[in-house]
């Protein structure tokens, strides 16, 4: 027996496993289990080449615990060590600069171990002891029996092993009891292990039997050896890959696409991606790329190696020729990772040009499971959207598809403005927004369909590209506006008749919160609503931005909505109520006209007077009659309002003109609702 040193720079290497690898301390099972496959698939290659020429046998490795010894094993039949080995690879650790190495790395579990070869002893996060029991593939060796508790001395020994390979043996301790749980070990193992190319045993396969749980005697192998990224596409028909996709996300819908990734030069890459029906909220999506490296699972998060908006695919990425086991934000500066994230967006891109040529009716059925995914990589990426302008799709309100191009050649001709700007009209809801979209189709216009999560950001982004083209929102004004044509008809209606109607109008709609209306006049048709309801186009997508980005757009999303209640002085319906109202307050309000005209001269006329003069220099007496003045005509304008407001109150009419705009709108809810059914019946 000898004992010795491991050859380390420093005496602390054992408590800086312990503490910097805490937090990611579950590792240690993938990369003792890896190592044991190493050994196996070592094993194979010598003996393919003729330097073993001994009898394989069965090669697989075995993961058992006894719960009672309070140990945790990992068996293989591979190539095994010598003692000569042992010392080269076990004792001696490429460890050195223990406190710059301590500083960089502590965040980093992964990195700590990949960086400086420490996969073996990862083991030591959970353990108090390790032994390693091992015996040479090669003729005329000795088995070794080597062991250690955790700090460098070890000891290692000739023992008596009845078969190659090596048996790694944890003796798990005290705060890290969990592994020797099953269940904890069979979720590691299925995390970790799940695809490697050696079958992984742990236990035995059980069945219920008499009413409870009995143990067979066939091996439980754990993982599946020849997953489908590791297969020639040739070999596959769709239902193996739409197997695959169950097995990795059992509980998720059907995806909709995959693309087999299989690349050799210049950098090595397999894995199958999916395009999944993506819900709503895109978060959700997310982490649904699994990497791997020659089988080994590694991470769920993908973001530096794969663009932003590929995340929201599902997959696996399997490549060995991207450092694993560094930190993250080294992956973002390494050239290979950027060649492959390059390569996959390539990639992408052209498997759904290839779907939309080959197979369009099957590429315009998935769309809107599409649509978010490639909204997504065109505001993202400058070269996707080169490459997604081609297969990118818009969609009317009658369901219809078109490309970019497609749909320029169908509205250029007729929904152009004066001014030769190309209009797109949008709706965010064909059954809210209705009224308008008829209004629209009445003129012969066409209407999208933009309700998607990204189609606010899209809408900017194509009115940067698309050239003298501007998206409107079918519902942001009148129609004879939305695409103006001509110069609009200019309202009829003195100043004195349209301060009257807004304090009409206003007066009778319904309070609702953080909701301003402006009431504005509009000189149309008299086949056109008499009064309806419009919303800023600029202010809208702002607070819809506002919604999806905060930050500094929080700014407009606490600003209260704004909407304009639009009274069209050409409805015969206004121009009655107009009359009405002039009848009707006539005797109350003609005295107040007439009161409020005197004032207001006396007001001008002082004015007049000190228009010349600095404020020091207008004697107090005349300043003290100008605020008299003022408070006299405010009086009096809020006495014609009142007349005006109770005018308002007692004509049905009003309210009921206001309660159908909001009604066209969707606007109109609870106790505002009931009272217009009521009036609606009182009135007929």
């Amino acid at each position: 027996m000898s004992k010795g040193n491991i050859g380390v720079t420093s005496d602390n290497i054992f408590p800086v496993i312990k503490k910097f690898l805490y937090s990611d301390h579950e590792i240690f099972l993938r990369e003792l289990v890896s190592n044991a496959v190493d050994a196996t698939q070592k094993l194979k290659t010598l003996a393919s080449v003729g330097e073993f020429k001994g009898e394989l046998g069965e090669l697989k490795v075995y993961v058992s615990a006894d719960k009672k010894k309070g140990t945790l094993t990992i068996s293989d039949r591979g190539i095994g060590m010598t003692g000569e080995e042992i010392e080269k690879y076990i004792n001696q650790i490429a460890f050195s600069g223990a406190e710059e190495f301590v500083e960089k790395y502590k965040k980093d579990a992964q990195a700590i171990i990949g960086h400086f070869g420490l996969g073996f002893y990862s083991s030591f996060m959970v353990s108090k002891k390790v032994e390693i029991f091992t015996q040479s593939y090669k003729e005329d060796t000795v088995a070794q029996h080597w062991s250690c508790k955790g700090d460098p001395e070890y000891t290692l020994e000739d023992t008596i092993k009845s078969d190659r390979g090596t048996d790694i043996v944890l003796h798990i301790d005290d705060d890290n009891k969990e592994f020797l749980e099953e269940s904890k070990i069979k979720e590691l193992l299925t995390k970790y292990c799940k695809f490697l190319p050696v079958e992984i045993v742990f236990g035995k396969k059980k069945e219920w039997k008499d009413g409870k749980e009995v143990e067979t005697e066939e091996d439980n192998v754990i993982n599946n050896t020849a997953p489908a990224w590791t297969k020639k596409p040739a070999d596959l028909k769709d239902e193996d890959y739409t197997q695959f996709y169950r097995d990795l996300f059992p509980f998720s819908e059907d995806p909709l696409f995959h693309i087999h990734l299989n690349v050799d030069y210049p950098f090595n890459l397999t894995g199958i991606l999916y395009f999944p029906k993506i819900k709503n909220n895109i978060e959700l999506q997310r982490n649904k790329i699994q990497l791997y490296c020659n089988q080994v699972f590694v991470t769920d998060h993908v973001e530096n190696i794969v663009p932003d908006y590929l995340t929201l695919l599902h997959g696996v990425i399997d490549s060995p020729d991207i450092p694993l086991n560094v930190s993250r934000s080294y992956l973002q500066s390494d050239a290979n990772v950027k060649k492959i994230s390059s390569h996959i967006t390539k990639k992408v891109a052209d498997r759904l040009a290839e779907i939309f040529k080959s197979d369009r009716e099957q590429f315009e059925n998935k769309w809107d499971d599409l649509k978010i995914f490639i909204q997504y990589g065109m505001l993202s990426d400058e070269k996707f959207y080169e490459k997604a302008e081609k297969f990118a799709l818009l969609k009317n309100v009658d369901g219809k598809y078109f490309t970019f191009e497609e749909y320029k050649d169908l509205v250029k001709e007729n929904q152009k403005d004066k001014n030769g700007d190309l209009i797109y009209l949008y709706t965010t809801n064909k059954e809210e927004q209705y009224s308008y979209i008829q209004h629209a189709k009445d003129k012969g216009y066409d209407v999208l369909i933009m309700d998607g999560q990204l189609d606010v950001h899209a809408v900017s982004q194509l009115e940067q590209k698309f050239e003298k083209t501007r998206f409107v929102r079918v519902d942001s004004d009148t129609i004879e506006k939305l695409i103006q044509k001509e110069d609009v008809a200019k309202v009829s209606l003195t100043d004195k008749q349209k301060d009257e109607l807004i304090t009409i109008f206003k007066s009778q709609l319904p309070a609702m919160e953080k909701i301003e209306f402006i009431v504005s006049f509009e000189q149309l048709s008299e086949t056109a609503n008499p009064v309806f309801v419009t919303q800023n186009e600029f202010m809208r997508r702002m607070k819809e931005m506002s919604a999806l980005q905060g930050g500094m757009m929080n700014f407009y999303g606490e600003m209260p909505d704004s909407y304009n209640l639009v009274v069209n002085t050409g409805h015969p319906l206004v121009n009655q109520i107009l009359n009405d109202e002039e009848t009707s307050v006539k005797e109350n309000i003609t005295p107040v006209y007439d009161e409020l005209s005197v004032v207001e001269e006396k007001q001008k006329a002082l004015k007049e007077r000190h228009k010349d003069k600095k404020a020091e220099e207008i004697p107090a007496e005349e300043k003290t009659d100008l605020d008299a003045l003022t408070d006299q005509i405010s009086l009096l304008k809020d006495k014609k309002d009142d007349i005006l407001r109770e005018y308002a109150s007692g004509n049905k009419q009003i309210r009921q003109l206001i309660d159908l705009a909001l009604l066209a709108n969707n606007m109109l809810k609870g106790e505002a609702l009931a009272n217009f059914v009521k009036r609606s019946v009182e009135l007929m």
